[in-house]
This record gives structure tokens, sequence and C-alpha cells, in this order.
């Protein structure tokens, strides 16, 4: 089916005289014909990559292409590196599935041409709808085995291991390690379909560089999933796997209003595929105190996570600073105590070696001496205690990852 649409776009490309791209309807790239002349960054970009980036697809659908009947004369746009095209919607019984579109630098692509092009649509859109068809049922197949494979049941994880090796989805089944990506909205946004598109452009991406038969990916309501599977599972290709695709997300949602960043967790490694749902569950957990606490940087392994690896498996109900030291609990209500709080933890995080404390305060040892006497005195507590520290330094961690307690703001 490819080989028939490539026939078709490279012959409309050669009787309109101009070079010529299909999408399909998600405008991910399908075919092109020869490039010569002049080309734009959006071209050059889509060619690379294998799809369109999110601002183009935006800018295109506020155009009004996804409800077009007839072709679309474009602006250019400079913003974007775009120059002006003509965008002619593919359709099949008046479903969309595609586009083929024209760079018109000089805005010289007449009638006549564009007529070539609607002429030729018959056997477009059928060869188009076919290879939709197979693409999508494929798609299908193992975006349903990869959702199983996150199931609880056994039973259903062991059938999707089945189907995908079956299938021939994945090359065998061996080592996974799963990613979890998070796209953090700005405070009054919500992910819309914009932003699950750029999310789904950059895991593709990824799965492209690593490779499609070592890889899985999903969409979910809120996040994407990239599985790795057998050799690119191990903690070095994985760490080399979750940069790329660190970068893809920021790439991808660059320009991205409603966007505030990305975050990126990572799980251990697992033996065996039917063992996912293991990995997938760290790198969930991981990813979600990434997202409450910015410091940790845009990728978090649920491996460095330390204190927190026990505290994101708590039940939101019970996360309550004040049960685990009540003292603390009122220090976090006063913002005059910010000071005392950032001093006790860093004195905490270094085993209470107060020559360290002092050195990366950067604080004479008397100035600690008292900070650390008035915590004692305000939170009702001994510092000599070992059950008093443990209990201040776990309602501590506790405070950042539920946004109680926020260092540096």
């Amino acid at each position: 089916m490819r080989m028939e649409l490539q026939r078709i776009v490279d012959r409309i490309a050669a009787r309109v005289k101009r070079p010529a791209l299909i999408e399909d309807r998600r405008q991910r790239v399908v075919v092109y014909s020869e490039h010569t002349g002049v080309i734009d960054g959006v071209r050059r970009s889509s060619i690379l990559r294998r799809h369109t980036t999110p601002e183009m697809i935006a800018w295109a659908r506020d155009l009004g292409i996804m409800e077009a009947r007839q072709p679309v004369r474009t602006p250019a746009s400079p913003e974007l590196d775009l120059l002006p095209r003509v965008c002619v919607p593919i359709r099949h019984q008046d479903l969309l599935l595609g586009f083929v579109w024209f760079i018109d630098e000089s805005e010289g692509m007449t009638d006549d041409d564009i007529s070539v092009v609607t002429e030729a649509m018959p056997d477009l859109s059928l060869a188009l709808y076919r290879e939709n068809l197979l693409g999508e049922l494929t798609s299908q197949r193992e975006a349903e085995a990869t959702r199983t494979l996150l199931v609880e049941s056994p039973e259903a994880r062991r059938e999707a291991v089945r189907s995908l090796l079956t299938d021939g989805l994945v090359g065998s089944d061996g080592q996974v390690t799963a990613l979890v990506a998070h796209l953090v909205a700005t405070p009054d946004d919500v992910l819309d379909d914009t932003a699950r598109l750029a999310l789904e452009h950059a895991l593709v991406a990824t799965r492209q560089w690593v490779g499609s038969r070592e890889t899985l990916h999903l969409v979910r309501h809120d996040h994407g999933v990239l599985l790795l599977c057998g050799r690119h599972a191990g903690r070095g290709p994985a760490e080399e796997a979750a940069a790329h695709l660190d970068q893809a997300l920021r790439g991808a949602v660059r320009g991205l209003a409603s966007m505030a960043r990305t975050v990126l967790g990572v799980g251990d490694a697992r033996p065996r595929l039917y063992e996912s749902l293991l990995s997938y569950q760290e790198a969930f957990q991981a990813a979600r105190v990434g997202v409450q606490l910015p410091a940790l940087g845009s990728i978090v392994y649920w491996s460095d996570l330390g204190i927190y690896r026990l505290l994101s498996g708590v039940d939101a109900r019970h996360l309550d600073v004040a049960r685990v030291h009540p003292g603390l609990g009122r220090l976090l209500g006063d913002e005059a105590h910010q000071v005392l709080l950032e001093t006790l933890e860093t004195y905490l995080d270094l085993a209470g070696n107060a020559h360290a404390t002092a050195e990366r305060l950067r604080l004479h040892r008397t100035t600690l001496y008292y900070r650390l006497q008035r915590v004692e005195l305000l939170a009702d507590t001994d510092l000599k205690d070992g059950n008093e520290r443990l209990c201040l330094h776990l309602a501590l961690k506790l405070a950042r990852l539920t946004g109680q307690y926020q260092p540096g703001r």
C-alpha cells in the first residue's frame, strides 16, 4: 500500500512541477515526493521527524483544514518558518483521511494545477484508506496488548505477552523498563488534545530512535507510557532512551502556552515483559513525585527516590504531616518559620552533622545552634532523640510531597 501511495504522490508532484507531501488525518507524514528547490523549516522538520510539530498542527487547524472539503490556501508564517501552502484534504466517502500539502512560495499554483490533484483523489483516497486501515489495525492490536500488560490480572498479562510475540510486535520476551511521561499544565490550563498529540509525537520519535520492535507505547488520559524491551531495558540504555525522550518532550511542547514543563519517571528493570506492570507503577509514582518536587529535575528515577518511594505509595487521605509530627505541623503553618525549616531539613539530611550543616548553609556554628534550639522550642521536640529526628525528617519530606513545604519559593 505504501508503494502505491508513493507512486501516486510522485506522479502528482511531476505533473504540477512542485514537491508534495501526504499526511494522515493526525498530521503524521505518510509519503513525500522528491524535494528540490525552496523548502522551509516546517517541511524539513516534517521529513526528518516523520511528523508535524504541535505548533504547526494548531496553526493549520485554526485555519479550518479539519473541516475543509475543498483545497485551502494557507498564508506564510515567519514565526513558524513556514512558506505559503496549498492544502488538499483527502476524503473517502466524506471520511477525512489526510492531506496533500504543496509549498507555494510565489503563490503561483494555479486552479489547473489543483485540478490535477483533485482528479487523482479517487485513487489517492482509496490507497490512503487501505494504508490507514492496515496501520490502524496493527496499532490497535499493539495498543490493546500494551494496555493489557498494565492491568492487575496475571492471566490477562500473560495473554498480552503471547499476543505481542505472536504478532511480531516485539522481538523477544526479555527485560523491560517502563518510562512514564507527564505533561505539567500551567495553573489555569488542562491537558488538551494538542498537548496529548505532542506527547504521542515524542513517544513515537523515541520509539523510532530506539527501534519500534524493542519498544511499546501508550497514551493515557494524563500521561504517556514507553516500555523499553530486551537489550534496551538495562540501566545504561534506559538512561539514554530517557534522555532522548526528555528532549523530544521538550521539543514537542515548545510553544504550547498551556504547558509549564515535562516530567519523566523511570521504573526499575524487570526480567520479563509479564512484569511490565511493576516497572510501570514505579515509573508512574516517580513521575508523580517529580511533578510535586521540581527540584528533582525533569527525569526522576524510582531507584533514586529514597524515602519518597514509601511516601508516594501512601493513600492521600493519610498524608497528614501533623499525624507524623504535630509540632512540625505547627511550624509549617507560619511562613516566618521557613528559614528554621530549611535549616532543620539540611541538618537532618546531613545526619545531624553540625559542622557539615554550617558549611552547607554558610552559617556560623553559633547561628546554627540558635536556629536548632528555636526549632526544639517551637516544635516541642528534642533533636537528641533518635525517634524525634526520624519523625521530623519524615514529616518534612511528606510536607514537600504534599506541597505544604516549598523551600526556595
